[in-house]
């Protein structure tokens, strides 16, 4: 794979490839005149305080009002961000996010009374009144799952409180996120013919996977050194998140951060340490794969640099088009519609912003909202990684389609927990229809690296990442400090024993990682990706062999939304994520793609 030199501007990328900003609001004039009329309407929300218990008019009048609001907002958040992620240097759009973030929590801290008055009604009266007032009935799930967290829900005066304070504390993630994407400095990496190349969030990702072991070696230090230059600012905002986590614990009076933030969704503690626990089991597993990749690419140490270092010299070289294809057969199963709506939306309506461009942020994700196509922002790379990314934020897409589709806007924001469900599914069906199609071995061996990089990420990373989230909340909760030197000893420590002796540990470059991943800014955001995944492998076998009622039970799971609690929509879907079941079999596959890796490299 050939990395290029330089990152090309904003201005140089051809529309055609670009998000659909448009299609939400025709100029940033017109947001700025949105903004100040939902900004003004706000006070829509006030006449409604101490009357929600009067009458099931009032309450259905009082709903459809916030679902009405809640569409603006998001409308309006989705905008601003998308605009500041593409281009972390327009200051602009910084400005935007910003604003949007102060609506958000305008509305929030606006809307903060009626939860309470909600619960001194009574579910008896409530249940009564979704009888006589027809508006109410679609409010069913919505009133009982306020009434399970009712013991979380404070007074209306701590209520809007709390949501006052999501604006300063939204700061923490936004600071990250502006140093890590536009103002850490990355010195180039040097080929091994002396060639510099430009190092940024964008094209990382490329570079690493350079066949080139030079440039993976200078990029890889390039980008840690970067955050270690900064490691005590960064460790001082993360810790500024994790007591942030604490605090809204507390004053929510949960017994920990953790059951902060499985709770609300109905999550069993057991799921998280479910996970964990087989991690720990299979960790042998990573480590045999070690040893086959260190022995596929003839070094005498591997590095983790190494780690996604192509095997084979015969890598497809994969263009947008053709990834667009490759997805569109593989999710055949799942119907006409499904996959004409997909490639609608990649080709035609602009849905993808698709290539790096200076300022870019790193990564990639789907973003929207009821009103708004399911954007994705990312950086694509012509190979089989950039399909597989490609692939991974179309389920995302998808899921937020077509539960928009079939859901009002209080359930249109699925769980956390489900999120990386569809996105994994994708990815899946996909990779099963290429091992199925591609039969050359060359091709083969760079599926299987797409396939481990992805399981490097979600099933290594992730849940190695988890264990470290639990010990520093865990940390915090008892009052201890949380300094720079201490996360990063934390994380040599635990990803020592997942490298095992096949892999060379940096101490300083390896410690760092925690820094890299800006989801560590959203409590135990991270463990539901390797839960994710699994949950995606069970489905994803069963879609394959279990014929139609396997793909409606699954096109079902992505229409529901939030309408019922997450692990209820999986067991309909066909998984149950209280036993390690799912985790198990996705280890098993895995195992299954290290043993053909095996064969195929010697």
């Amino acid at each position: 794979m050939t990395a290029p030199s330089t990152i090309p501007p904003r201005s140089a990328i051809d529309k055609a490839y670009t998000w659909n900003a448009e299609s939400v609001f025709e100029s940033r004039a017109a947001w700025a005149a949105e903004y100040t009329a939902l900004t003004n309407d706000l006070q829509k929300l006030s006449p409604f305080q101490g009357k929600l218990g009067e009458s099931p008019a009032i309450l259905a009048n009082w709903m459809d009002l916030t679902d009405t609001m809640l569409r603006r907002v998001s409308k309006l958040y989705v905008y601003a961000g998308m605009s500041q992620s593409v281009d972390t240097n327009d200051q602009e759009a910084v400005s935007m996010a910003g604003q949007a973030q102060g609506v958000m929590s305008g509305y929030m801290a606006a809307a903060a009374f009626a939860q309470p008055e909600i619960l001194a009604i009574g579910l008896d009266t409530l249940k009564s009144w979704m009888q006589t007032e027809p508006r109410l009935a679609i409010c069913e799930h919505y009133f009982d799952d306020l009434y399970r967290k009712g013991q979380h829900v404070r007074s209306a005066e701590v209520e809007a409180l709390l949501g006052m304070v999501n604006d300063p504390f939204s700061t923490i993630p936004n600071t990250a996120g502006l140093l890590v994407n536009g103002e850490i400095p990355f010195r180039a990496a040097i080929s091994s013919s002396g060639e510099s190349i430009e190092v940024g969030q964008s094209n990382i990702h490329t570079l690493l996977h350079s066949d080139d072991r030079e440039i993976r070696r200078t990029a890889w230090e390039s980008y840690m050194d970067g955050y270690l230059g900064f490691k005590n600012t960064i460790a001082s905002n993360l810790a500024g998140a994790i007591k942030r986590d604490v605090f809204f614990a507390r004053a929510r009076r949960y017994p920990s951060s953790l059951e902060a933030s499985i709770f609300p969704n109905n999550i069993p503690q057991e799921v998280f340490h479910n996970l964990i626990d087989t991690f720990r089991k299979h960790i042998p597993t990573w480590h045999k794969y070690w040893a086959i990749r260190r022995r596929a690419l003839g070094v005498e140490t591997l590095h983790e640099y190494d780690i996604w270092a192509p095997l084979t010299r015969n890598e497809p070289e994969v263009s947008y088009g053709q990834a667009v294809d490759w997805i569109c057969e593989g999710l055949k199963p799942l119907g006409e519609d499904y996959v004409n709506t997909l490639r609608r939306g990649c080709l035609q309506d602009r849905w993808v912003d698709v290539y790096p461009n200076v300022g870019k942020r790193q990564g990639a994700f789907s973003s929207g909202s009821a009103g708004t196509h399911p954007f994705i922002m990312m950086s694509f790379g012509d190979d089989l990684g950039g399909m597989s990314t490609l692939a991974h934020e179309l389920g995302h897409s998808m899921h937020s389609y077509l539960t928009w589709q079939n859901q009002p806007a209080m359930y249109s924001r699925y769980s956390m927990f489900v999120a990386e469900v569809a996105s994994n599914f994708n990815q899946a069906l996909t990779r099963a229809h290429l091992m199925q199609t591609h039969s050359d071995p060359d091709f083969q061996i760079a599926l299987i690296q797409e396939a481990m990089a992805n399981f490097h990420r979600y099933f290594f990373i992730m849940p190695t990442l988890a264990r470290f989230e639990l010990e520093v909340h865990q940390r915090a909760e008892r009052g201890a400090g949380l300094t720079a030197k201490d996360m990063n000893a934390l994380m040599v420590d635990l990803f020592s024993e997942g490298y095992g002796s096949e892999m060379q540990v940096h101490p300083d470059r390896t410690g760092i990682t925690w820094a890299t991943f800006q989801h560590m800014y959203m409590n135990f955001y991270v463990f539901q990706y390797a839960t994710g995944i699994a949950a995606a492998h069970a489905l994803a076998d069963r879609v394959l062999t279990g014929g139609e009622s396997a793909v409606q039970d699954y096109l079902t799971f992505l229409k529901t939304g939030n309408a019922r609690y997450s692990m209820d929509t999986l067991r309909s879907a066909g998984v149950d994520m209280t036993t390690p079941e799912a985790v198990e079999k996705t280890f098993a596959v895995m195992a299954g793609y290290i043993d053909r890796l095996a064969e195929l490299t010697g």
